[in-house]
């Protein structure tokens, strides 16, 4: 978290790149959980029914809250678990949330083709963001791994233009090449956009940038993907256990010994696999009864609200350079965003 956090489908959804789903639809493409204890599924059913379209908004923009913290949880288990237990850990417990709340899910109703390669890109696009982030040499560069990783949206929008043939205006570039000069401002550490700098601090840590930036690509095509082959109903619970289970196969074969039980490591996996798991439940409700638009703006804001929250949760030092170049990334996809907006009948 996710979430996510990863961050998901429903993101998408948001750029008016994916078919909006009725929430209906997606529940009918999982089976119900038995009697549990809260049962989870009735409680979301009944909440995405019976609530107001500002009320839903709220509900969904509460997801934005707690994707905001995903970067500095992962972080923080990391050094309680280790990078490979704690992540394996996180997506476990994300796992088991995100099963509770919607079931078992449908793979039959699925395109094989569609499901090999969305395994592919998704399972592939975890694995850099929780690794990337949880190797990172400390908070400040966790940080920097992370607002690489929020080029996401941008990447998205391109792939939405180029292979869906998503209509645009022609100042789409425009948001492009922000969102990168703001990266470069990131990346450039205390002297801003300066390309000795880039090289000085990306050489420190070549692979957790590297994954960082193979991340968004790959959350990139995979909702691309999803929006060309329409496909319906929530695959991630399936996915986040793909996930688990190669996280879980490295950590054994690796020979770690890092897991810790102790009370605060459990914290900081339960809030993490939390802010993932119940990110995409939240967000669900959002983009089935709320406005889309609110939700997709607010969105774009995650990459400022996830640095604010680190430099809190994990005390990462971030210079004023770093603030400008976030607020670049921001509004970059902001602008590709607006770019592919249409126009609204009078």
């Amino acid at each position: 978290m996710q979430i996510e956090g990863r961050l998901k489908q429903s993101f998408s959804d948001g750029l008016e790149t994916v078919k909006i789903i009725n929430v209906e639809t997606i529940y009918s493409n999982y089976d119900k959980p038995n009697k549990t204890i809260f049962n989870t599924y009735a409680m979301i059913h009944f909440l995405s029914q019976n609530i107001s379209s500002k009320q839903a908004t709220a509900i969904g923009l509460l997801a934005v809250a707690l994707w905001s913290f995903v970067i500095s949880l992962i972080r923080s288990l990391s050094l309680h678990m280790g990078a490979v237990g704690g992540a394996a850990m996180m997506y476990t417990l994300s796992t088991i949330l995100i099963w509770l709340i919607f079931g078992r899910p449908h793979l039959r109703n699925y395109n094989r083709s569609y499901l090999f390669w969305a395994s592919v890109f998704f399972v592939g696009c975890e694995l850099c963001l929780s690794l990337s982030v949880g190797f990172a040499q400390n908070a400040r560069q966790a940080v920097e791994i992370g607002m690489v990783n929020y080029l996401w949206p941008t990447f998205t929008i391109v792939g939405a233009v180029y292979f869906n043939k998503q209509p645009s205006k022609w100042w789409i570039v425009i948001g492009f090449v922000l969102s990168f000069f703001g990266i470069a401002t990131v990346l450039g550490g205390d002297v801003g956009l300066s390309v000795s700098g880039i090289y000085h601090n990306v050489r420190t840590n070549p692979g957790g940038y590297i994954m960082a930036f193979v991340d968004a690509v790959l959350w990139a095509a995979y909702c691309t993907l999803t929006a060309r082959v329409k496909a319906e109903g929530s695959s991630v619970g399936f996915f986040f256990a793909l996930v688990s289970i190669l996280l879980w196969i490295e950590y054994f074969l690796s020979g770690a010994n890092t897991l810790n039980f102790d009370t605060v490591s459990i914290g900081y996996a339960v809030a993490a696999a939390a802010c993932m798991g119940l990110g995409y439940a939240v967000w669900n409700i959002g983009i089935s009864r709320g406005n889309l638009t609110v939700l997709a703006g607010a969105s774009y804001f995650i990459p400022v609200l996830s640095a604010v929250v680190s430099s809190f949760v994990i005390s990462a030092p971030l210079s004023m350079t770093f603030w400008q170049g976030a607020g670049m990334v921001c509004l970059g996809s902001i602008v590709c965003w607006l770019a592919t907006r249409k126009k609204r009948m009078a």
